[in-house]
């Protein structure tokens, strides 16, 4: 595996606002529905949906016989590889940040969705909150795939794993989707992401993907304690 970090203009990302309709002309600002959302995937964007249940969800049509089971795999699965991302990722970066790992990739200061729930936590609340979490990762992935894309090109191996990390997101964001509008007949969740990358340095974007990549790490093995119990067989 080559890792060449290079020095290229940032690609254009989504700055995140406040309240967009995701240029969705059709919706009120600031609410779009589950389905809208899983077109949106393929991109990072930005933007707030309104909570609220309602009859919009489609026919249960949307769920595949074993959703539960697909879910609790994905989420394993991205617990499973989450530390050999971040890993591979910090050694593609190179120095300063092999070296001075805690310092500079400190999660602290970067945005995450607040995660409360814990393993007595309902599950239609525990559903919610994994959207959340999933529907805000899908997104930061997606940015820090496009910037190593463009300083780390060579990368093939991490520029695989992000992709595919990103792929296993996307379906799971799908799964939530079916067992909450099946199971709740909610198809609208709040949504929020985190700061774009546009503009910044080198070293920034690196750094800030290496924040949000550790504070991953974290927050996977929290969500796979909470929710792999929920989608157990009985």
């Amino acid at each position: 595996m080559l890792c060449i970090a290079g020095g290229a203009e940032p690609m254009d990302h989504h700055r995140p606002g406040p309240r967009r309709d995701l240029s969705l002309a059709s919706l009120p600002a600031g609410v779009v529905p589950f389905v809208a959302l899983l077109l949106l995937q393929r991109r990072p964007v930005a933007g707030r949906a309104l909570l609220v249940s309602g009859p919009g969800c489609p026919g249960h049509g949307l769920c595949r016989s074993n959703v539960q089971e697909q879910t609790r795999k994905q989420v394993a699965l991205l617990n499973a590889t989450a530390q050999d991302l971040f890993s591979l990722y910090l050694k593609c970066q190179g120095e300063p940040f092999s070296s001075e790992t805690d310092k500079l990739c400190n999660p602290g200061s970067v945005f995450f969705p607040a995660f409360r729930v814990n393993r007595t936590s309902e599950r239609k609340e525990v559903m919610v909150a994994m959207y959340k979490l999933f529907a805000f990762l899908n997104a930061s992935l997606g940015n820090i795939t496009r910037d190593q894309e463009e300083l780390n090109p060579t990368a093939k191996e991490l520029l695989e794993r992000l992709h595919n990390t990103t792929k296993t997101t996307r379906g799971l964001i799908s799964n939530l989707t079916c067992l909450l509008c099946k199971n709740y007949n909610v198809f609208q969740v709040d949504v929020s992401y985190g700061e774009s990358s546009k503009g910044k340095s080198t070293f920034k974007k690196k750094q800030q993907g290496c924040q949000v990549l550790r504070k991953y790490v974290q927050v996977i093995a929290q969500a796979a304690r909470v929710l792999l119990p929920h989608l157990s067989p009985p």
